[in-house]
């Protein structure tokens, strides 16, 4: 039979701390304000906070950890980024063997000790320590060192919007352009973007509005919004976006350009009304990110050298594919970068336009007034350009266009939604496009994913890899030899994460006449896919292992991303 846990008053007065009618006065008062009894014994001074910490532990059978003893606690404050400890007032003391051991102050606290695992990658060890205690550890000894200036002004940051929604709840907004709901939405903008976002988040709950940005991929929580402004923040994002603040019920999509760090800021708006108010979403667009080059998006030498041929060609169709969020449109768009000159011209039909682009004619989709895909690309036909670029080919009039457009001298750049390259084949087939064009018009179609890359300041070796993430990309005991698998650490640089940006995972296949011959019998994709890897295309998971033996990134990241398609290819 399991030993019943022992009450804390029972504990105190077992210690000989407290008497029963003091529990009985803490309780009534925990009850009437709504505290706990070990707050309601410190708030009627009839036990101190240590004590009540003491017990705590020994309750949940913790350790306790006296931080007024402080040359004894070795704290290690690179474990956890600075906003985090300043945040939930918590303090790492060492990690080993992927397990983080950690103070703080309450035994309760799931969410911070599920917080620090989701943002480390580690399990936690909790100790606990007095709340006054770990603030003057926090405030006395844990001075970063070497913490960089973005950190710094994360927590500023964080404390500036706080006192900004306690300004507007006591009635501080003057609805004037320097207003506090006006400060709170540019300091959460600009926030997101210093902090290598590319999605803010504001998500309508029951009792409070979530803010969540996306970093590399993963979304990462923010300090909620106080429910009682969520009018207030909700008008705000639409008016700057140039919505209508007054419809409610049907989605609406917008743009909002802003200066930030001394260059513009571009930001997609998307409004989806839901059960508890419209949840908006900002996608933060980059410029930069599509100027980088080619070969800084992840590509292999090799890999590099096909691509470059690819679109070195007078005509023909190169296709990229993935699921949305894998970037798609900046691999074309650095492709694009690459080709524009003066004496070239490319003319791109988009569903939004995300990048401007200097010298590229870009024209926007806008099917209310029936300016569609199709009639787009038949008009920029009759414009002479050399390169097209579609921007996403959706069903079969966009597709027999395009595909024409290849035949008759144009380079044509488009994306499909498929989960590798050679399955591309069977989704043009599938439209309606007839297998001999289909045949001679595609030149290359290359599948991508985006994976998070290690933090290379804090990136350490993993002397036990996990052995599910290997078996299924399918590594070898002599692949392993003399080679180092890397894991996530976390530090001040990548803000704790371990992962710090992101480089893409490619799947080349040149169309060889065998591939061209297999496509016009309507071939089954697996019959594709085999003449593609004998004519040198290396799978999406099998570029993954080659960065994981660079040491960029690691095995349960790249079956995260690709393990879908690995098992998809071993069941073919």
């Amino acid at each position: 039979m399991a030993r019943r846990k022992k009450k804390l008053g029972e504990i105190l007065v077992s210690w000989g701390l407290v008497n029963q009618g003091a529990i009985s006065d803490a309780m009534q008062h925990a009850a009437e304000h709504g505290k706990r009894i070990g707050e309601a014994l410190v708030e009627l001074q009839l036990c101190n906070e240590e004590d009540v910490t003491k017990a705590l532990a020994a309750q949940f059978d913790m350790e306790y950890v006296d931080l007024e003893k402080q040359k004894d606690v070795k704290a290690n404050m690179d474990l956890v980024p600075e906003e985090l400890i300043h945040k939930h007032k918590i303090v790492p003391l060492h990690q080993e063997n992927g397990r983080l051991k950690v103070i703080l102050s309450d035994p309760l606290d799931l969410e911070t000790m599920d917080m620090l695992r989701f943002r480390l990658n580690v399990e936690v060890d909790p100790a606990l320590a007095s709340p006054s205690r770990i603030k003057n550890f926090i405030d006395k000894h844990f001075k970063p060192e070497g913490a960089d200036d973005e950190d710094q002004a994360k927590s500023v940051t964080g404390q500036e919007m706080q006192s900004l929604q306690a300004e507007i709840a006591q009635g501080g907004n003057t609805g004037d352009d320097e207003g506090p709901v006006v400060r709170l939405i540019n300091l959460m903008i600009t926030e997101a973007v210093n902090g290598r976002a590319s999605d803010i988040h504001v998500e309508p709950m029951a009792d409070r509005v979530r803010v969540r940005y996306r970093i590399d991929g993963v979304c990462i929580d923010r300090d909620n919004v106080q429910k009682s402004l969520q009018a207030q923040v909700t008008a705000r994002l639409k008016i700057m976006s140039g919505l209508d603040i007054a419809e409610k019920r049907l989605p609406q999509d917008g743009r909002i350009k802003m200066q930030i760090g001394g260059g513009d800021i571009d930001f997609r708006v998307s409004c989806l009304p839901g059960s508890h108010g419209e949840s908006i979403v900002l996608r933060i667009l980059r410029p930069e990110s599509a100027k980088m080059g080619i070969q800084a998006l992840g590509f292999e030498d090799d890999d590099y050298l096909s691509f470059k041929k690819i679109i070195s060609r007078p005509n023909g169709m190169f296709l990229v594919t993935g699921p949305t969020g894998s970037g798609k449109t900046t691999t074309l768009y650095a492709a694009l970068s690459e080709l524009n000159r003066p004496d070239r011209k490319i003319i791109t039909a988009e569903d939004p336009v995300e990048y401007n682009f200097s010298g590229i004619n870009q024209c926007q989709v806008h099917e209310d007034i029936g300016r569609t895909f199709p009639i787009i690309l038949r008009a920029m036909l009759r414009q002479a350009p050399q390169i097209i670029l579609v921007g996403e080919i959706r069903d079969l009039a966009v597709a027999e266009v395009a595909v024409q457009a290849a035949l008759t001298g144009h380079l044509v750049f488009s994306t499909l939604h498929t989960n590798d390259a050679p399955s591309s084949m069977a989704r043009l087939l599938d439209m309606g496009v007839k297998p001999f064009l289909v045949a001679s018009s595609v030149q290359a179609v290359m599948a991508q994913r985006l994976i998070r890359t290690l933090c290379q300041e804090c990136r350490e070796p993993n002397p036990d890899p996990d052995e599910f993430s290997l078996k299924v990309l399918g590594f070898k005991e002599e692949d392993l030899k003399g080679k180092t698998i890397y894991r996530p650490r976390g530090c001040s640089a990548c803000h704790g994460v371990g992962f710090r940006g992101r480089k893409g995972i490619f799947e080349m296949m040149v169309v060889n006449q065998e591939i061209r011959e297999l496509v016009f019998d309507r071939a089954p994709t697996g019959k594709v896919r085999e003449a593609a890897r004998a004519g040198g295309m290396r799978t999406l998971a099998e570029d993954g292992k080659r960065k994981i033996l660079q040491g960029l990134t690691t095995p349960e990241e790249i079956v995260r991303i690709a393990a879908s398609e690995v098992l998809e290819q071993d069941d073919a």
